[in-house]
Formats: structure tokens, sequence, C-alpha cells
């Protein structure tokens, strides 16, 4: 495995390379892609093997018997967070994206309130919007640098109307492996509101040296009321087979959400099968073991170089390879900041405020590329905020 290996993705149908010039007006001919949440690296040999056997056999038909694949799963998430669970509880979904839209579709009704702990993914929100819900913002704060949650405050913000959570964990944009105390208090929260709490852990693979992720589901209490999303696609940067996995043991959730499953028509392709099976595996595991330290690498190199420049501070990564970078304090305007990081940097970075509340003031870059991009970008940034130094 070579993560220091530069790949052009320019011209290959890289939403994240040759869709940012459109969105961002940065060129891929000098620019730096950092905004689309997938990685800059080749995924192990072991899922790229599985498809060329696929290529080797040469037809590409329906794909049946599922025990392998489910079994693969099983295994991981055993082997990797110490969770049990059930072959049957196990639902494949068009990405988690889909997987979102699906239980907003099956355990809500138009106007109820869906609750989001913002600044967080985006896509929660836009699909939210979407189908009819109300987006009910319950906004993170700072302490020390780093989110943490206030019921309290929380508390006082619900209606009744609100019928679902949406939580982020690890959290996406600013990077915070929960702690089992703090996830404790979602699920009580989560009780004392009576809502569906569906709880994203699409990065729990992506964890930096030091911190430990907990799964939601090893909480007690939950059964009746909890539903998990999971994917290989962000661990193994293969996004583009929009593969995930709902995983409900409540019998009544599980049968709600595959009415809803059947009466869409919704069947996974082979060949994000084939790449999950293939990942979950030994081979994949030391794999990520790798990727984790050098993402671990390259966001000291990034820390180190942002939080130099005076009036930006990016916030302290325990999982993802996701930066969050405050730029408040240069004293300049969303505007401002973004015209320099795009403009004279040219660099890619994702908006702050697409993140809902919280996210002013902010951008999100995204490290998963080799090194020397890194290394660049930093470089970069320090030239366009030089005046401020």
């Amino acid at each position: 495995m070579n993560f220091d290996e530069i790949i052009d993705r320019v011209g290959t149908h890289s939403n994240k390379w040759d869709d940012m010039e459109a969105k961002y007006g940065v060129s891929p001919d000098d620019g730096i892609s950092m905004w689309v949440a997938d990685m800059d690296f080749r995924p192990p040999t072991c899922v790229s093997a599985a498809l060329a056997r696929m290529n080797d056999h040469g037809i590409y038909g329906y794909y049946g018997d599922e025990d392998s694949y489910r079994s693969a799963i099983q295994w991981w998430m055993k082997e990797r967070h110490g969770w049990s669970l059930e072959k049957a509880h196990i639902f494949t979904t068009h990405g988690l994206v889909n997987g979102t839209g699906m239980c907003v579709d099956a355990f809500s009704a138009p106007g109820d309130g869906i609750v989001l702990f913002t600044p967080v993914y985006h896509a929660f929100a836009r699909v939210i919007k979407a189908v009819g819900r109300e987006v009910v913002e319950c906004p993170l704060v700072q302490v020390d640098g780093r989110y943490e949650m206030d019921f309290d405050a929380y508390d006082a913000q619900m209606t009744g109307n609100e019928t679902m959570l949406i939580f982020c964990s690890p959290h996406n944009p600013g990077g915070r492996v929960w702690t089992r105390a703090e996830l404790e208090k979602v699920a009580e929260f989560a009780r004392r509101h009576d809502l569906v709490l569906v709880s994203d852990e699409i990065h729990h693979d992506l964890v930096m040296p030091g911190a430990r992720h907990t799964v939601m589901a090893l909480l007690d209490g939950l059964a009746d009321r909890l539903v998990m999303m999971t994917a290989p696609t962000k661990t193994f940067n293969i996004a583009g087979a929009h593969s995930g996995n709902v995983i409900i043991a409540d019998d009544a959730l599980r049968a709600r959400f595959a009415q809803r499953m059947a009466a869409l028509g919704l069947s996974p392709n082979s060949f994000g099968i084939e790449m999950t099976e293939a990942a979950y595996s030994p081979e994949g595991a030391a794999w990520v073991d790798a990727l984790c330290a050098y993402l671990d690498g390259n966001r000291q190199v990034f820390d180190a170089g942002v939080n130099a420049i005076p009036g930006l501070h990016s916030m302290a990564l325990e999982a993802t390879y996701l930066a969050w970078v405050d730029l408040s304090g240069t004293g300049m305007s969303d505007a401002e900041f973004t015209k320099r990081v795009e403009g004279t940097a040219r660099i890619a970075a994702n908006h702050g405020p697409t993140f809902g509340k919280g996210g002013e003031g902010h951008l999100r870059f995204n490290i998963a590329t080799p090194r020397a991009r890194v290394e660049e970008a930093v470089s970069r940034l320090t030239e366009a905020f030089s005046d401020l130094q």
C-alpha cells in the first residue's frame, strides 16, 4: 500500500476533481480538491481482486445468496467493534444518504420534526427537507476547542412534534469520537422525547490513535428505537459502490423498514456486495490500520501548519479525515476568507454554513490525500493569509 502515490483523477468522472471548478471556481489544472469526502488512495488489493474475479467471470447477473456477504459484515463488526449482530437484521441500501432517506420515510410523517445536532453532515438536512419534514437544529457547543452537547438547551427546544434524531458518530465535520457517557446521554434524550434514534456510524473505522469509538448498539435500553447505519464505502474508499447497511434489531421497526424497501423495489448491486465482502476481511483490516496511521500523520502536518496562521484554528481530529477549520479569528466574513482559500490558495473546501447552525466562520478540508498535497495546501494557505502574520 502506497498512500504517497499521486493518482491523477481528473477526467475520470470524479465528483471531487471534475466538478470542483463549476462549484468553487478552482481549476483542477492548478487547484487542490479538498471538499468531497472520498480519498485519493486506491482501496486494498483484496477489493480490486474481487472486481477482477467478477470481470474474469464475465457475467454480471442478479446477485443471489447473501450469506457470505452478511457473514463478512458480522465478522467485521465483532472483530473491529465488539458488536455481535444478527444476519437477519441487515438491510443493504444504495449508500447511507439513501439509507437516511429511507429511515425518514419509514419512521416519520410529513411535518414531523427531525432533530440534528449541528453543525453536521449537510446531506441530512437536504434529505429531511426534500421529504417534507422539519429540520430541528440543536447547536453543539465548543468547550476547550471541541464539540459537546447541551441537553438542557435541547430539552427546552423540543415541542413534542419531533419523532426522530439523526446522530452522527463519529461526528462529521467536527471529528469528535463521542465518549460512552455522552452516548448514554444521547440515548436518554431519545427515550425522554420518544424519538427513533438513527445512528450514522459511517466513519467508525477511521479513528485516530488514542481514540476509541463505541458503537451505539452496545448501549442498553435502546433496542426498541435504535437504527444503526454503517458502510464500507468511507472506510475503504469505494463510495462509488453506493453500498450501505441499515441494521435494525427491533422487530417492529425492522418490519416497517422492510415494507418501504419492498414498496420501492430496492435491492443491492452485485459490485457493492462483492467489494464489501472482500473488504471486510483480515487483509482489509490491515489496510485500515495502515490508513489510520497515515491519516494521523496528515492530521499532524495539517494542524501544525494551519494553527500557526494567526486567526485560523483546526479542531483536534479524533476520527474521520475531515479537518474542521475555524477562520473567524481573522475578523473576515465568510465570503472574504473563502475568496482567499479558493481564489488565492486555489483550494476547494466545503463551506461551513452548509452544515447548519454553528458552521458559520468555518471550512471543512479533506486531508485523505497524499501527504505532499497536504503540505502544499498548508503552504498555500500560509501564503494566502501571509498579511496576518
